[in-house]
């Protein structure tokens, strides 16, 4: 059977990617989600079709992928089409199923104590398959295979005897975060050497700092390994590049109540990877230097093997 993974760019292309080898798919799959650079380098060599990019709560983007829905699940062939958010989902997984696709939707890691809209409205189609990555909140309806996250594991590390190497990431997310840029500026104060400062879209007056609202995924993932210690907001991509990386992340959580995101999704995912050791975890006013040496004398290691997950 044919399988279409369907996926938003940033965090939710990085999750999948990392989740199919252990989906278990019988051939290569179609991948749907929108162009970037990060969609060239993590699906290289893949059969990509490219769609429109849908920013959280943005109605009319999903409606505008609609057409596109309509010719990739209107051939006839059987499918399966697979999905773990966010709104691009709500495009094409609701048409599948009324095709008479099987279709399954793998809430994203970052929601750790129940789904988002896209998956409450999903809830609402009678016969998509639904997943959760945590079994806190597993139900009959809401089955739990496993998670992203069963894949890492915390080692120990010794903090560089060098000058410490920093490297600050803030995503892709539309929202500016210039708390978290402040506080870091305040604390290193030259006693760290920053080997990367991609800020989105934060503004940077009077900061006097080399911030970068983008930069390629090639670029990212070799400042990461290059750091000793990486300070990101707490996404669920930025988390997993960094572990991938060998890195232990210093997560600092974006705050809705002060324009940073939409929900209070990062702080709960950051709790969560605490309680596994994946993650230090900081408020941007309580971060200090000493926050970031202890991050940079610890470590992530990738399982070689990590468990199947199971969509049936």
């Amino acid at each position: 059977m044919r399988t279409i993974l369907v996926t938003a760019t940033g965090g939710h292309l990085t999750e999948l990617v990392r989740l199919r080898p252990r989906l278990g798919l019988e051939e290569p799959p179609t991948w749907v989600t929108p162009e970037s650079d990060q969609t060239r380098t993590l699906l290289r060599g893949e059969r990509i079709v490219a769609a429109r990019n849908v920013i959280p709560r943005d109605h009319t983007a999903v409606a505008r992928n609609l057409p596109l829905a309509w010719r990739l699940l209107g051939d006839g062939e059987a499918k399966r089409v697979i999905s773990n958010g966010s709104g691009i989902a709500l495009s094409f997984l609701p048409l599948a199923r009324a095709r008479g696709h099987e279709v399954h939707y793998l809430e994203s890691a970052v929601r750790t104590v129940g789904p988002s809209m896209t998956g409450k409205l999903l809830a609402a189609v009678p016969g998509i398959r639904l997943y959760t990555q945590w079994p806190a909140w597993a139900s009959a309806r809401w089955r739990c295979p496993g998670s992203v996250f069963d894949a890492y594991t915390p080692v120990a590390g010794d903090p560089p005897a060098d000058r410490l190497k920093v490297a600050v990431t803030l995503g892709t997310m539309p929202f500016p975060m210039r708390r978290l840029v402040e506080r870091l500026v305040q604390i290193m104060d030259g006693r760290a050497k920053v080997v990367l400062w991609q800020t989105g879209p934060t503004p940077l007056d009077g900061l006097s700092i080399p911030g970068r609202r983008t930069v390629s995924y090639a670029e990212l993932q070799a400042a990461f390994r290059e750091a000793d210690v990486v300070v990101s907001h707490a996404g669920i991509g930025s988390a997993l590049d960094v572990m991938d990386a060998g890195r232990m992340p210093l997560l600092v959580p974006r705050r809705p109540n002060l324009g940073e995101h939409v929900d209070d999704h990062q702080f709960l995912m950051a709790r969560e990877l605490a309680r596994r050791g994946l993650a230090h975890v900081r408020h941007a006013e309580e971060l200090t230097f000493d926050d970031l040496v202890a991050a940079a004398g610890a470590g992530v290691t990738a399982a070689v093997d990590p468990p199947p997950i199971e969509l049936r």
